[in-house]
């Protein structure tokens, strides 16, 4: 009945829109995943994570939103931008920080994590559309300074001892606070995309070899369009195409799992992680990527991120190096 209320409710304000609502007339039994439902937009909690001191950017709000069991989810995600160490930055146009190779970077200044006492200092190089946060062997090591827009670039340090394991939150942000979509391309609820890459100066990339799952997915607006197989959540028969009315859009939530980021955390059954391409991902016109293409596709890195770029917002990856 709430879905339902919710439904009517939409169409309702859409007539007053420019064009009709995608259709939204899934009953939940159209659904047979594991995840949580919700429908329509969240309530805003913080406003802005982050503002911008330079250009236009996008603003990093986090809401919350009730699925139809009564859950309360965080979207786009749980984070720890206000609490973490910010990584150092390699690009950030918001800043005006804006080198134009590595050669302009002190990478000198670059503050050195500890992980293990006696281990080796790595240097990490990481472009994430849009956020990240980075744990080595369960310690914090950093997370993105933009959480949105401008599009900017990060290089990181730890010391550790091989074997050790990466675990990486990354996070499509939103404009439509639990619908999964942004005003972009001539559309007022349009999905954005994701993408993550990163290399390290130990010989780690970012690759097919590591493993992803996804925890938050939309904008959904046929139930029946979603797919399960073993751990692997699929949404590729789900439209991406932008909408001019979104409100009435579905949300996927997953519980994410205890110490996901803990270096003992067995993350054997999740999917691998999918590659993407260069042109797939958009970064030709990004100067916090192309100025240092070197550290990320020139040292053999790729784009990952689950089977979905573009529905799948909130992504969990792993990667154990040995």
């Amino acid at each position: 009945m709430k879905l339902l209320a919710i439904s009517l409710t939409m169409l309702a304000i859409a007539g007053c829109s420019k064009s009709n609502l995608p259709v939204t007339s899934s009953s939940l039994s159209d659904y047979q995943g594991s995840g949580f439902i919700s429908q329509g937009p969240a309530k805003t909690i913080v406003k802005s994570l982050y503002e911008c001191e330079r250009g236009r950017a996008r603003i990093a709000g986090v809401g919350e939103v009730d699925d139809v069991k009564g859950n309360t989810w965080t979207v786009p995600s749980v984070n720890h931008f206000e609490s973490a160490p910010i990584s150092t930055d390699l690009h950030n146009e918001c800043t005006g920080f804006r080198p134009d190779n590595l050669s302009q970077v002190n990478l000198g200044a670059v503050p050195v994590v500890e992980v293990d006492a006696d281990g080796d200092v790595i240097t990490g190089y990481i472009f994430a559309d849009n956020y990240f946060e980075l744990y080595i062997n369960g310690v914090m090591v950093g997370v993105d300074s933009v959480p949105f827009t401008q599009f900017n670039s990060s290089v990181v340090k730890f010391k550790v001892k091989k074997p050790y394991s990466i675990a990486v939150r990354v996070i499509d942000w939103e404009e439509n606070l639990g619908l999964g979509t942004e005003s972009n391309r001539g559309s007022d609820y349009h999905p954005g995309d994701g993408g993550f890459i990163a290399s390290f100066s130990d010989g780690t990339i970012t690759n097919a070899d590591w493993q992803a799952q996804t925890y938050y997915t939309a904008p959904v607006y046929d139930l029946a369009c979603l797919k399960e197989s073993g751990q692997v959540r699929q949404s590729s028969a789900c439209t991406t195409k932008g909408q001019d009315n979104g409100l009435s859009a579905y949300a996927i939530h997953w519980k994410t799992p205890n110490n996901w980021q803990a270096e003992s955390f067995d993350s054997s059954n999740w999917p691998a992680a999918t590659t993407y391409t260069e042109s797939v991902i958009g970064v030709d016109n990004k100067n916090a990527y192309m100025n240092f293409r070197e550290k990320f596709a020139g040292a053999g890195a790729e784009f990952i991120w689950s089977t979905n770029v573009v529905l799948d917002n909130q992504v969990l990856l792993r990667y154990q190096v040995k």
